[in-house]
This record gives C-alpha cells, structure tokens and sequence, in this order.
C-alpha cells in the first residue's frame, strides 16, 4: 500500500476510541427494576429454563446470534505469521463486517498458541458462547486438522473462511467466467498456483462444480505436484497428477484458466500470451497479483480477468460470502456448514451476477460481462439472494435443528436486518 493509504488506515484505527467495534447494551437498565431483571435476582429464571431446557439457550442469551472468530495469527493476510497479538486488527475487522453485512454480532479471539491440540482443546472448551465458530488467518496444514477436528467435536457450524470463503466466492466467479468464454467446466484446463489452505479448499470446490481433476494442475513453490514427486504431504498428495509438467510456464501453456492464490508478479505478459483463447485469469494475491490487470488485458485479447483488489473490476472477496453463509447457519441452527450450503451459496452468487446492478444514488451501472461477473459488496440483494438460497440447502441436506416455514416471510425479515 502507498504511504498515504498506510497513514489513513493508522488513524482510522486509533482515532477517537481505538479499535473498530464495541459491545451495546440491546434491553434497557437505567432503573432499580430493569437491574433487577436483566441481572439479579431475575437472571435466575432464565438460567433455570436453560438447565432444564438447553434448547431455552436460544430463546434467552445472544447465542443464537453470535459467532466467534477465532485465530493464532500465524497467517495473517499476506503478512505470514505475525502472531496472535497482531492478528487482532483483522479479527475485529472480521467481527465488524459480520454485523454490517448481516447483523450478526461476534467476539473476536486471538489465541496465542501455535499447538493444535492446545488450540482445539481450548476452543472447544469456549464453544458453549457461540452459535457458531469463524476461524481465520490459521496457517496450512495446521488450518486443515483443526477445522476438521472441531467440526467432529462440535454441534455448532465451524467453518476457516480463508479456505471456502474463497473458494465459494471464486467458484461463482468461475462459472460466470467459463460461460463469458463459451468454455465448459468440465473441459477447461486449469492451473492453480499455491497450495496453501484456500488453493486447496478452492481446488475442491472446483472439482465439485464440474471441473476434472485430470485437468487440474496444482503449483506450490517447488512447481507441478504431480505424482513423481517424492516431498507433497498427504494434502498436496491428493492433489497430485500424472504429467511431465514442472514450472508455472509449461502448466500454462494453452491453459483455458488461471487461479492465482500465492505471491505478487509470477505470471508474466508471455505466460499469458501462451494460454487458450479467451483465458481466464484469477490473480488473487494480495495486496499486489500475480499479474497486474494493465499487463493480463493487453497480454491476450479476450482475458476474463478477476482480482483481489478493490480498485479494478472483478474483485474475489469473501465478504460476498461468509456473512450470508453464517447468517443462514444461524437461523435454521444448522450443526455444520457443509458442501451443500457452500454450494449453494456459489450459484446464488453466481445467479445475482447476471442481473445489472444500480446503486442506491445511481451513479455506478453494470450489466454482466467481461466487466462485472461477480457481485459487489454493496449490493444489498446479496442479503436476500445468498441467505435463502444457504438456509434451505442446510434444511434439505439435513443439518438444520430448525425450519423454516414460510420462505417469503423470511426473505421479508431478511430485508428488515440489512444494516445501511
């Protein structure tokens, strides 16, 4: 970021009270009576109905409503591993825009440990707050045994959004991209560069919209994971295919797609010279891509190109997803987020694309194309769209402990929590 952005974003931070969120009282106590409802002797009655109903929790605490985000912060953004005291200014952004985009309160938790064991133990151990557990910014592989293990352990949705809340939102993207290019998923080529905890959850979201994984080649630091290779852990192993193929520059060769999740100005003018007609490209490092937008539009007439940056058309950003997937989760008390739920937030996405999008003062309009294939943050029918269509998906697979009886009702409730 340029010197001033930094600067800006310091005194955002630190101007008049520090920090991004704070914690309001939603039921008054100004008298000696409301004190005495909202704490003693009142509570009593409440705590009562919950040890002989733990349902009852639902009906008279926060929990329903509440999700913890959750980190050790030895992956923050693109910085790596700053620790959990640093990590905080992310998760408090996090917990803000939980409520902004869908009016879900949050606790932000940065534990300092770096033992799984240690980790799961203790979040397991806190889980009873929380309707639902938000973590981030955990480093791979470690993310992929601690999602895993609470997922078993708990009764309440855990989902790590640095793996499927990219992969939800780029998979959207991906559909909408391959039918800009007249391709199909099933026959596109497709490069994946990096192999972190998102490249993987993005690969198997791939895979199962349609994309083969013959055709799918996967690129960590060392090149093409292919079965040759004596060094891929058991994650990267399943990931690994028969080919000949070892650097970013031969895997792109007459590739139809690129996804890019690994570090800034690795592909160059030539590589993408190379690949298919009508390629399509996700660079997706942050801050900077792994090709600039100016480079990939002249590099190939017809590029399909997405980032994710803010400044340029096409941004991949997970806050398209994870506050509607948890909204949803939330309101039918869903056990887990599961491949159904992410799915379907995937074609809502992908669906909202396709009709243009007017901003509330009519000063930006977009019609879907090569421009504008994914959904803007602001677009207040995210809410609507993504939430519904994430709520009956977790109904009909199963995982909801509540229904919902009357669909429409809902969506009209829904539009009444949109926080403006």
């Amino acid at each position: 970021m340029d010197t001033k952005l930094n600067k800006e974003a310091l005194c955002y931070h630190s101007s008049t009270r520090p920090g991004k969120i704070e914690v309001k009282p939603m039921k008054a106590c100004d008298s000696s009576h409301d004190l005495s409802l909202a704490y003693t002797p009142g509570v009593a009655e409440p705590c009562l109905k919950i040890k002989e109903n733990p349902d009852d929790v639902y009906k008279y605490t926060i929990k329903g409503n509440l999700v913890a985000v959750i980190t050790n912060g030895t992956a923050v953004l693109g910085l790596g591993n700053l620790g959990a005291l640093a990590s905080k200014p992310v998760m408090e952004g996090k917990v803000m825009l939980l409520k902004k985009y869908a009016d879900i309160d949050g606790f932000d938790i940065e534990l300092n440990t770096t033992d799984v064991d240690v980790f799961v133990r203790t979040v397991i151990t806190m889980s009873p707050t929380f309707g639902a557990i938000n973590l981030e910014d955990i480093k791979a592989p470690e993310c992929f045994e601690i999602e895993k293990r609470l997922i078993d352990a708990l009764d309440i949705p855990v989902m790590h959004d640095d793996q499927h809340g990219t992969a939800i939102v780029s998979g959207a993207g991906l559909i909408n991209a391959c039918e800009i290019a007249e391709k199909k998923l099933q026959d596109i080529k497709l490069v994946i560069s990096g192999a972190g905890a998102a490249a993987m959850a993005c690969a198997e979201m791939y895979l199962s919209l349609g994309v083969k994984k013959e055709n799918l080649l996967m690129l960590d630091s060392k090149g093409v994971i292919s079965k040759k290779r004596l060094d891929l852990n058991k994650y990267k192993q399943a990931f690994a295919v028969n080919t000949n193929l070892e650097t970013l520059e031969e895997a792109l060769a007459g590739a139809d797609a690129f996804v890019g999740l690994s570090k800034a100005n690795i592909m160059t003018v030539e590589m993408a010279q190379s690949m298919a007609e009508n390629p399509i490209v996700f660079a997706l490092a942050n801050p900077n891509p792994e090709i600039a937008y100016s480079d990939a539009i002249k590099a190939k007439y017809g590029i399909i190109y997405a980032s994710g940056r803010s400044d340029i058309p096409n941004q991949i950003n997970k806050v398209l997803g994870f506050p509607y997937i948890f909204r949803a989760a939330l309101d039918v008390r869903a056990s887990k987020i599961n491949t159904e739920m992410k799915k379907a937030a995937v074609y809502a996405l992908a669906s909202l694309a396709k009709e243009s999008f007017l901003s509330i003062d009519g000063s930006v309009s977009l019609s879907f194309g090569r421009d504008y294939f994914i959904p803007l943050p602001s677009d207040l029918r995210l809410f609507r769209t993504i939430v519904p269509a994430v709520a009956e998906a977790a109904i009909k697979s199963g995982v909801a402990g509540k229904a919902i009886p009357d669909m429409n009702s809902y969506i009209n409730e829904l539009d009444k929590r949109i926080i403006k």
